[in-house]
């Protein structure tokens, strides 16, 4: 039954890396030679639950190019080229025409309304007993919180859109509204609110010794482990749309305190070790190795610019780079990987490379000098990541991030033009704390959002920072606050404490430049501060359109968002700006034109 199980969770596997449909995996499993499976010959058991799970998440990564153009194109960080097409010169200036592919909202209903399919599925053989009930609660709220996720990009960028929750046997019928009223944004927020808040398993599928899925294992040189949706992320996020901003930090704080997440332990529970320290925490640097995903320098060269740890291996660079080791683990939550060797193929190599590449999108002028307007810790007037985020190749700026598998890491030429290595983004830590924080500083903890963003819990809550030897028993932790809120940042030796936070420095602790100097009892000012520190810490990664939407609806205020995007133009020399401006200061006009 063992090797059974292996043979077909690999083959599985292979239907998310190939993008293969559910029916498509399973007539592999098993062989059959019909040209068509029913739902019985496709929902046996949890090996077929499996394949179904691995082939909605292969639809899913079809939608990347989608995903980040709409995401990042839209709002400041990312500017067309000479070579775009007139769609991505349209998304740019906000004058999209329903016909623009990219506007297209139907890609996301075919991916929803597989999930649709496989949850009500997946109930059916929980009352056949063909599904224990933990394996029904851990599958069926991975699909369920992917469809969220899905629908929140719908609101995110079209608005009022369709709740279809019924599989539908076409997608065309999305557009009956008698059945499928269109729901305005708030409400879908509601809605996904509602439904997610009834998924009966929040925690990732086990992977340790004693208990395993089956679901999270390797192939072809990947591990699944980050492969699936996050669901505290997810139910963080949902809460901070809809303005529950204690609700919001609770779910963030449960996934920064590892609840679900395997560490070092065998039983998929938390024994102890220093992965925990280290791992969702935001930590200090190794200065000895740079063994880390810190912006660093040669140890005794950090006056030495040339001394800039820049390779794939260690540093802030590698976050991008790495393989799937302990140090990836610290960050990464939400990644998939793509592979030369299956479908669908990489589509960042042509949008951003201009080797190899179509090079079609570029850092904006605007999110190049962001990153410039920076000083580092040891008076660099830059900061680094924006050196890792994109470089010069050629005489253009190329984004960089989703390169770095593609490229040799020091000529900066494609390692093999056939190969186009590469990841789809989705999740990561530090997206994680720049949330956690927005939603402490609107519950009124100001002074812990400041923490995050800038150099640690430990040294915001030391009145004395740098002082050695002292007792910290009464200084480096917030343990008089409530849960979420309640940090134990102490490091000291008289007595001896390492609180559970205690290698944690921050935001631009981490990227090794000075803090941002602002009022942490003034919470527009440290809202700005941390949008501000989410373009240069997440830039390109597919968060920035929405970042820039919740905070312009939050505050009613359309020039939050206008603002920033008239300026990309104004500083790209770009003669729509004004006219943009004026477009996006009506919300309406922030989103797209529907049409199935």
């Amino acid at each position: 039954m063992k090797a059974i199980k292996i043979k077909k969770v690999r083959v599985a596997l292979l239907c998310l890396l190939t993008g293969t449909a559910i029916f498509s995996c399973n007539k592999i499993l098993d062989k059959t030679p019909e040209t068509a499976l029913t739902t019985d010959q496709v929902y046996r058991n949890v090996y077929d639950a499996d394949a179904a799970i691995v082939g909605v998440y292969g639809k899913f990564m079809g939608l990347a190019k989608q995903y980040i153009v709409l995401n990042e194109l839209r709002a400041d960080l990312m500017d067309v080229t000479l070579n775009a097409n007139a769609d991505l010169r349209d998304l740019n200036e906000h004058n999209v025409k329903a016909d623009n592919p990219y506007a297209d909202p139907r890609p996301f209903y075919a991916v929803i309304n597989n999930c649709n399919d496989i949850l009500k599925n997946f109930k059916i053989m929980l009352a056949d007993k063909k599904f224990t009930d933990a394996e029904f609660q851990q599958r069926y709220s991975d699909v369920g919180a992917l469809r969220c996720w899905l629908y929140l990009q719908l609101g995110i960028h079209w608005g009022n859109v369709p709740y279809v929750t019924d599989a539908l046997e076409t997608i065309d019928a999305v557009k009956d509204q008698s059945k499928f009223p269109v729901l305005p944004f708030n409400q879908l927020l509601d809605s996904l609110v509602a439904f997610a808040n009834t998924l009966p398993y929040n925690k990732p599928y086990p992977s340790g010794a004693t208990i395993n899925t089956g679901l999270v294992t390797s192939y072809d040189g990947f591990n699944t482990k980050r492969f699936f949706i996050d669901k505290y992320s997810l139910l963080g996020d949902l809460n901070l749309w809809k303005g529950n901003y204690a609700q919001a930090a609770t779910y963030y704080r449960k996934l920064m305190d590892h609840d679900g997440y395997d560490l070092d332990s065998p039983n998929g529970l938390y024994t102890g070790g220093e992965q925990f320290f280290k791992e969702f925490k935001m930590n200090f640097a190794d200065v000895a190795s740079n063994n880390d995903l810190c912006v660093g320098y040669i140890r005794f060269k950090e006056s030495d610019i040339n001394s800039l740890i820049d390779n794939n291996g260690q540093g802030w660079r590698s976050i991008f780079a790495r393989s799937q080791d302990n140090l990836w683990l610290q960050q990464w939550l939400w990644s998939i990987p793509f592979s030369s060797n299956f479908n669908p193929e990489n589509p960042f190599v042509n949008l951003f490379s201009n080797n190899g590449g179509s090079y079609l999108l570029k850092p904006s002028q605007a999110a190049m000098d962001n990153w410039n307007t920076q000083t580092q810790a040891n008076g660099f007037p830059f900061d680094a990541r924006g050196n890792f985020s994109w470089r010069m190749l050629n005489g253009q700026p190329v984004i960089m991030k989703y390169l770095y598998n593609y490229l040799d890491g020091t000529s900066f030429l494609p390692i093999n033009p056939l190969k186009k290595e590469g990841r789809l983004f989705l999740e990561r830590a530090a997206d994680v704390h720049l949330h956690f924080a927005e939603a402490a500083n609107r519950d009124g903890r100001g002074k812990i959002a400041y923490a995050f963003l800038n150099n640690g819990l430990g040294t915001t809550y030391d009145p004395t920072p740098g002082v050695t030897g002292r007792d910290v028993t009464n200084i480096m932790n917030t343990l008089n606050l409530p849960y979420p809120y309640s940090f134990d940042a102490r490091n000291g030796e008289v007595p001896r404490y390492r609180g559970d936070w205690y290698q944690n420095v921050g935001l631009r602790g981490v990227a090794r430049v000075n803090p941002v100097a602002v009022d942490s009892t003034n919470a527009i000012a440290v809202e700005n501060a941390l949008i501000a520190e989410n373009a240069l810490e997440l830039a390109f990664e597919g968060h920035r359109w929405g970042e820039l939407v919740r905070v312009a609806l939050r505050r009613n205020d359309p020039a939050f968002l206008a603002d920033k995007v008239y300026n990309k133009l104004l500083k790209a020399g770009n003669g729509q700006a004004a006219t943009v401006r004026a477009k996006l200061m009506n919300k309406n006009n922030w989103y797209l034109p529907f049409k199935m």
